[in-house]
């Protein structure tokens, strides 16, 4: 009986044992299947980003457009065709007629008469003359980009008297304007204001521009004109930047964000090292807009700290924690609630379909919606600043208490806290005192899209021309970036005004003359 009892314990014993080691494996098989279910989730939201729409609404938008199925998608045999009907007189409309203006466009005309021969009445035979003239429709041609050589060529003077009855002759040559970057004789201001827009407001390349030119026989080489981009930064641009940098700190609201950038030759760090590039602009009621890139080595929260000093007020930024605690007190940072949104949306990409519905990811995007669906409104009834805190106070305020509360709650209960649904809840929950911030102001924006759209200028350059050779360059990129996105803010032509620029600031004119908002500029670079 004693070895049955001591054999039947000795069982017991392996029974516990093999559930102890069953249990244990258990809980790895369900934490492997989490991390599956993880990485699951991360590829198909990498592939939506890839390959879907970018848009975050919650509505589909449809296929995203390529550079080979552009033109199909794009394509309406429906759509009304522009029309460049001069309109002297008032009359009724014509249905699906879109008026388009192009009275700053030359206009040539061309006449189409009838041969010689045909100028004969069918009636008498009597000789016709032209009674009347009427236009039959109108067309925009295209004339493709001419350069030409402009000589400057100096006049010499002598005295005719002098020839005749002196031993010598006096001599006088005529002033010739020095050139634009002494030892370059054939850049113009036009010519460097048509290479800086073309790389900077269109995202052309140096290496693109130089094999157009030589197909139009101009052969200028891409290290030429890196030379008088990083040239032109040096002698102006940089002087520009620091008084745009001033006007800049002087507001009150602004929005900040940050972009990678690659230099190769930068003292200390690998090539394949990213650096970035700073971009922080004025908010939607400033009335000197400004948009300025800052090149640095890192993305470091003292770089941020730098540029800002002398500013104090508010700024919208992300959830970048630099932004939280490298920033003096007299900086409120103001989070953004697209950032928090986008959480949401991003959960709901790595569900299946038939889960998407039922997933409380849904709720956390119905608050959200909600607060964007409420400002839309706010802006519709024309509120004045102080009105739209006012009625934030009471109708946005207790949503934005009420969705807090509701995270904090399925933060404490969520048991994947890796999952993209729990990376959403963290967070709401460590990001709420900094969202809640944009109710302390009526100017305030409830998101930072502002600032996330002047880094996608930089963002397409850099695709295209992939890096920067030495801070040098990447420094006179940045100033240039800061010149094209502040004039497109101020309604400038970007070429009009680089050449605006070059032309009087290289012979001494003051650059608070040639500032985007000055009555000068804006009424020849419009």
């Amino acid at each position: 009986m004693e070895n049955i009892e001591k054999s039947a314990a000795q069982w017991q014993e392996l029974v516990s044992e093999k559930d102890k080691e069953i249990n244990k494996k258990d809980r790895e098989i369900a934490d492997l299947r989490k991390q599956v279910d993880w990485f699951k989730g991360q590829f198909k939201l990498l592939q939506t980003k890839q390959f879907g729409p970018s848009s975050e609404k919650s509505v589909e938008l449809g296929e995203q457009l390529s550079l080979f199925n552009e033109t199909e998608l794009l394509a309406d045999p429906k759509a009304a065709e522009p029309d460049l009907e001069q309109i002297v007189y008032k009359r009724k409309k014509q249905t699906g007629k879109r008026d388009l203006d192009f009275s700053k466009l030359p206009t040539e005309q061309v006449v189409h008469e009838l041969p010689e021969e045909e100028q004969v009445c069918p009636v008498c035979g009597g000789e016709m003359h032209a009674c009347g003239h009427e236009v039959i429709r109108r067309e925009l041609q295209y004339v493709p980009a001419q350069y030409k050589v402009v000589e400057h060529v100096q006049t010499a003077y002598s005295c005719r008297n002098c020839e005749k009855n002196a031993t010598e002759v006096p001599m006088k040559k005529s002033e010739v304007p020095a050139g634009l970057i002494p030892g370059s004789g054939i850049v113009s201001p036009s010519l460097l204001a048509h290479i800086l827009n073309s790389k900077y407001a269109l995202a052309m390349p140096l290496y693109r521009q130089e094999q157009e030119f030589q197909r139009l026989g101009v052969p200028i080489s891409r290290q030429t004109m890196a030379n008088w981009v990083i040239a032109a930064h040096e002698r102006w641009f940089g002087e520009m930047f620091r008084h745009l940098r001033k006007e800049l700190l002087s507001n009150e609201i602004l929005h900040a964000d940050e972009t990678t950038l690659t230099v190769l030759r930068e003292d200390g760090k690998m090539a394949t090292q990213k650096s970035y590039v700073w971009v922080y602009r004025t908010s939607g009621d400033s009335e000197r807009p400004v948009v300025l890139y800052d090149y640095q080595p890192s993305r470091a929260g003292e770089h941020a700290k730098d540029f800002l000093t002398g500013f104090s007020g508010f700024l919208h930024t992300d959830g970048y924690e630099a932004y939280h605690c490298k920033l003096p007190p007299e900086i409120t940072a103001v989070g953004c609630w697209a950032h928090m949104r986008r959480k949401f949306t991003d959960t709901l990409k790595t569900l299946p379909k038939e889960a998407k519905e039922k997933h409380p990811a849904q709720t956390g995007l119905r608050y959200c919606n909600k607060l964007f669906e409420l400002e839309v409104e706010y802006v519709e009834k024309k509120l004045s600043f102080h009105e739209r805190f006012l009625e934030r106070k009471e109708h946005s305020v207790p949503i934005a208490e009420e969705f807090f509360s509701w995270a904090k709650n399925e933060y404490d209960h969520n048991p994947v806290p890796k999952s993209a649904y729990g990376a959403a809840l963290t967070y709401a929950v460590k990001q709420g005192g900094w969202l809640m911030n944009v109710f302390m102001d009526g100017r305030l924006e409830l998101s930072n899209n502002r600032a996330e759209r002047s880094v996608r200028p930089s963002a397409v350059g850099r695709k295209n021309w992939l890096f920067s050779n030495t801070p040098r360059g990447a420094e006179a990129s940045a100033a240039a970036y800061s010149i094209v996105e502040t004039a497109k803010a101020n309604g400038l032509r970007p070429f009009r005004y680089f050449q605006f620029l070059l032309e009087r600031l290289s012979v001494g004119v003051p650059v608070d003359d040639c500032l985007p908002w000055n009555e000068q500029v804006q009424s020849l670079c419009k």
